[in-house]
């Protein structure tokens, strides 16, 4: 039996991964037991119990990013979400840690390191989090989503999709897909959405646009965002479905000929996966990790990008109305997103992970590459009680 520690949340495109990877590890073996560390404040504190796992938190400790009241408070937050890290390992005998980045992440991989214990980096966006970027250097493997990721012995593995994506096959869900909202099958659909809170740009120039798409014979479907609905006039015409938020993305997905959407690192690596042609519009706040998730698959051809300043209808309107008339150009595009997606993350991050243990089993520490374990060089917790193959003993 193994028991794996998940660090990580905050947002959706820390927390999907990490529930992807839960999933996959329960599918593999019932009796290794899988934890997740995360905090009350993050999307995990409602996603990861209502999945089924053990949800542990820890003190919220962002890094302070300029001198004022929180960087003054940040070094005990931080040595106390540690503290509660550590303690868990020991408590749950913890073999090995995969960290997601995000709040909880850097108390763990700091935890881990401090008990001996190894630890496996992932990191989603092209440009690295500081959390993950700071761990990488020590890390027993770092996984990467993305070629190009500037971490430190990065293996791209892809991004862990959930099991409904990972196996989905569009052809066979179309009728269903169409069934569901409301739509024809046999005629073309313009997918669009702004990630989980919506795009208010967006959805402003969709409600100016789409009479266009459909008098190209196309159909859309367009999630605006719960909060966001009323930004457009839900009615219309026959061919146009508008819905706050998109509860079956596998449907959604199964339908769609083309997409425009915001480049967070889940929404492009799971269009890539599937081979669906896209048009990117890159969020322009942050440190331009959209941008920057967006460039391989539109350097490869698999994807168009339209800045948030330059978004409007009629740019809009230009830049696609090409692709709603051409099914060949589409489908190349499809095959070159295609080619740089992959299906399997889930699996290749865990290979990572039964990489590290095995190592840590025969030197008899797992802290990393550079590290010994414990103070006295005897590797920590990986001298009580563990078999060769890196197991409770």
């Amino acid at each position: 039996m193994t028991t794996y520690l998940l660090a990580g949340g905050g947002t959706a495109g820390h927390v999907n991964p990490l529930l992807a990877v839960a999933d996959r590890l329960r599918e593999r073996s019932a009796a290794d037991g899988v934890v997740v560390l995360g905090t009350a404040e993050g999307l995990e504190a409602r996603l990861v119990p209502a999945r089924g796992y053990a949800l542990e938190t820890i003190p919220k400790a962002p890094f302070p990013r300029k001198p004022d009241l929180r960087a003054l408070r940040f070094p005990a937050r931080y040595r106390a979400a540690v503290r509660r890290a550590r303690g868990l390992i020991r408590e749950r005998g913890i073999d090995v840690v995969i960290g997601f980045g995000g709040y909880a992440a850097a108390p763990g991989y700091a935890a881990a390191r401090r008990e001996g214990v190894p630890y496996v980096v992932h990191e989603a966006n092209v440009r690295p989090g500081l959390a993950n970027a700071r761990a990488a250097g020590r890390a027993a493997a770092v996984g990467v989503a993305f070629p190009g990721t500037p971490l430190r012995r990065g293996e791209v593995v892809g991004m862990p999709l959930r099991a409904e994506l990972a196996r989905l096959d569009r052809p066979v869900l179309r009728a269903e897909a169409a069934a569901h909202f409301g739509l024809d099958a046999d005629r073309p659909v313009l997918l669009v959405f702004g990630g989980s809170t919506g795009a208010r740009r967006i959805n402003h120039a969709l409600a100016a646009a789409w009479p266009g798409v459909l008098a190209a014979g196309w159909q859309v479907l367009h999630a605006t965002g719960g909060d966001k609905a009323g930004e457009v006039d839900p009615e219309g015409a026959p061919g146009r479905a508008v819905v706050p938020y998109v509860d079956r993305m596998d449907l959604a997905y199964a339908l769609a000929d083309l997409v425009v959407c915001r480049s967070g690192a889940a929404t492009v690596a799971e269009l890539s996966a599937l081979g669906i042609p896209a048009v990117y519009v890159p969020y322009a706040v942050g440190n331009g990790e959209q941008a920057r998730n967006a460039e391989p698959v539109v350097r490869a051809g698999g994807a168009l990008r339209i800045d948030d300043a330059d978004l409007t209808a009629d740019r809009l309107l230009d830049r696609i109305a090409p692709l709603l008339r051409d099914a060949e150009a589409r489908a190349r595009m499809g095959g070159a997103a295609g080619a740089l997606g992959a299906r399997d993350g889930s699996d290749r991050l865990i290979a990572l992970a039964d990489r590290a243990l095995a190592s840590a089993s025969r030197t008899g520490g797992g802290a990393g590459p550079g590290t010994a374990g414990r103070p006295d060089g005897t590797g920590g917790r990986w001298r009580r009680g563990r078999s060769a193959a890196g197991s409770k003993a």
